[in-house]
């Protein structure tokens, strides 16, 4: 056999070198600067919102209307004896929305305005009866209002408000035995640390000081 000449041998060397270079460029890893987009460097990590502001006590953990009307944002939905946020009036339907106009004026010493606008309310309401009679209470005419609380109870007893505020008119006309026992029809629906209860209850002892 001949012997492969020199030169040649050189040459297949340089080759195979060559080939294995390419080969160990071809694997290896992209530079960061491509993997991140062209910013020199690891792409910064998303920043985590900051947590909303509380906003005070909801609108729908409100059970009853006096509760309810503490929180400017809320209004009674007297359809459903709901508290909900106020939104646009247009979204309320003309009975809530007479109520709701009805309840403003009276909460703010306008009851002939008030009895007005919540006579043209729905009658079988007992929220719109309950404010008639808190209106006629406060406007002075006691008979007037004892019968719309009345009237309010017989549709829904446990309107534990018509009970607080009947009884204050009981108080109002020197009967406080009838007084004491609208208290008692109270502690039995919400117990004595209710808010009804609490208020009629120091309305009968004489330290109430509201401006009812």
């Amino acid at each position: 056999m001949y012997a492969t000449p020199q030169p040649f041998s050189r040459l297949a060397g340089k080759l195979l070198t060559a080939t294995f270079m390419g080969a160990a460029l071809f694997m290896q890893p992209a530079p960061a600067q491509a993997m991140g987009g062209g910013g020199g460097g690891s792409s910064p990590a998303p920043s985590t919102p900051a947590p909303a502001p509380a906003s005070g006590p909801s609108c729908s953990t409100k059970t009853t209307q006096s509760s309810c009307l503490e929180l400017s944002k809320c209004w009674w939905k007297s359809s459903s004896n709901q508290c909900k946020k106020k939104k646009n009036q247009s979204e309320l339907n003309l009975n809530d929305r007479r109520y709701a106009e009805g309840n403003l004026l009276a909460r703010t010493g306008a009851y002939e305005k008030a009895i007005a606008i919540l006579k043209t309310a729905d009658q079988s309401d007992p929220n719109v009866l309950n404010m008639l009679g808190y209106s006629y209470r406060k406007n002075g005419d006691l008979k007037t209002a004892i019968g719309y609380y009345k009237t309010a109870l017989a549709i829904n007893p446990d309107f534990v408000l018509a009970r607080e505020y009947l009884g204050e008119g009981y108080v109002k006309a020197g009967r406080l035995d009838l007084a004491r026992l609208e208290l008692e029809q109270i502690g039995k629906r919400c117990g004595k640390g209710c808010k009804e209860y609490v208020e009629l209850a120091a309305v009968i002892a004489g330290t109430d000081t509201a401006t009812w």
